[in-house]
């Protein structure tokens, strides 16, 4: 496998507007993101920019970035984007989309995920696992339901799966193939990702097959003032 690390990001943000630029420890949160991506040491790390002033951020940290429609409908769609124009020869045939919002992830974590693709199937992820009932009835957390294998059969917003044990938390980092990300972004949104408002819903449907690997910690994105500040906490205490 030959991956490439593809970061989106755009300033246009409902609950926290300009977030790829907000201030964590003296630093924007994308060269954060970039910092985290080269530690993962597991390609080249390239930022999918819908605006100027993110791209010079981008470069200021260290990695090239490519620009990208703001009117893109989802990250996965500026990961392909922006993989077509900076490898255009078809050089990286695996796509880590590495969301531009996530700056406690651990690059540990990164190169685990590509490695759970190394394993088979068509896109790769992680799941984090939680006894906390807040966790299993909260909608915004979105919970992955899985085979022993580690194959993913569902993802909801809803309490899942019934009965005792953990739920296992979704953690926002899609390994694809790139064969697999071209399908995917080709296809028109499926009836339960828009009824779950969860993209990945569309690629099982598809017939995808996704894999997912545990780790001990919940990078929770950045999507509101009180997540920004709960990142500047925990990356202020590493």
């Amino acid at each position: 496998m030959q991956p490439v690390i593809v970061i989106p990001a755009r300033m246009a943000s409902t609950r926290l507007p300009g977030k790829p630029l907000a201030d964590i420890g003296g630093r924007p949160m994308i060269a954060w993101m970039a910092e985290i991506a080269l530690a993962a040491d597991a390609g080249p790390v390239v930022v999918a920019a819908a605006e100027p002033e993110v791209a010079e951020a981008a470069r200021r940290a260290g990695v090239e970035t490519v620009m990208t429609d703001p009117a893109l409908p989802s990250g996965s769609d500026r990961v392909h984007a922006a993989l077509a124009a900076f490898d255009p020869e078809g050089r990286y045939d695996v796509a880590v989309n590495l969301q531009g919002d996530m700056p406690t992830v651990r690059a540990q974590d990164v190169a685990r995920a590509v490695a759970v693709l190394a394993r088979g199937g068509d896109i790769a992820t992680l799941v984090s696992p939680s006894n906390d009932p807040a966790d299993r009835d909260n909608p915004n957390v979105v919970k992955a339901i899985r085979a022993a294998d580690g194959r993913c059969l569902a993802f909801t917003r809803a309490p899942a799966p019934w009965g005792d044990g953990p739920v296992e938390r979704h953690v926002g980092i899609y390994v694809y193939r790139r064969t697999a990300l071209a399908r995917f972004v080709a296809a028109p949104p499926s009836p339960l990702e828009l009824r779950e408002k969860l993209e990945q819903l569309r690629a099982l449907e598809m017939g995808m097959s996704i894999h997912a690997d545990a780790i001990d910690t919940f990078p929770k994105g950045v999507d509101s003032p009180a997540d920004l500040e709960a990142a500047r906490q925990v990356l202020r205490a590493r």
